[in-house]
């Protein structure tokens, strides 16, 4: 009798860490896929950001240097979204990725502002076209981080909750997944402006 309550026992245990195991997977698949959809829009938005340039070359003559700047940055965020692509959650890579996308983000802002002084510019039917897929991208985009930093609160919160936090490294599960947080989080907080 007592062997019959010690095997039930083991079974029952058993039975719970593979719960927790396949909880772990289902978390950690969860958060990637969620990323892989950060992954379309960032690269949806570096798509349009040279049909942008170039659209504005025209207009901008003498201001090739913002207009390089921007595509300096644009290929800065790609390389950053190839590190994190490769290991999503990793701190180190959504740590570039991050950096990435805020000299990114500041670079757009400034080609906003000169694009401010150019009244035909702003008028440009190609301009308004690629304004407008660049500012759904980015709501897209908002959606899509949210989404990405939600499925990671949960997966970090079951890893360090008990008992998984006991066999999660035993499975492979060591470190947290990272956030996507931007330096300047306030002006990331709302797409932004993109009229010109």
């Amino acid at each position: 009798m007592a062997s019959l309550i010690t095997l039930a026992i083991l079974a029952l245990l058993v039975f719970v860490v593979i719960g927790i195991f396949n909880k772990l997977v289902a978390l950690k698949n969860r958060y990637q896929n969620a990323f892989a959809q950060i992954e379309v829009q960032l690269k949806r938005r570096y798509d349009l950001i040279p049909n942008l340039v170039e659209t504005a070359k025209g207009y901008l003559k003498h201001e090739r240097e913002t207009l390089e700047a921007v595509i300096a940055a644009r290929n800065t965020a790609i390389s950053g979204l190839k590190l994190a692509s490769n290991n999503p959650g990793d701190a180190s890579a959504m740590n570039e990725l991050s950096g990435a996308e805020t000299a990114l983000h500041g670079a757009m802002n400034r080609l906003s502002v000169v694009m401010e002084a150019y009244p035909d510019l702003k008028a440009n039917e190609n301009m308004l076209q690629v304004s407008e897929e660049l500012a759904t991208t980015e709501n897209r985009l908002a959606f899509a981080r949210q989404a990405f930093n939600d499925a990671v609160t949960e997966y970090n919160s079951y890893k360090q909750s008990f008992p998984p936090v006991i066999f999660a490294g035993m499975f492979g599960h060591q470190q947290d997944a990272k956030l996507m947080e931007f330096a300047d989080s306030a002006a990331f907080q709302a797409a932004p402006k993109v009229s010109f």
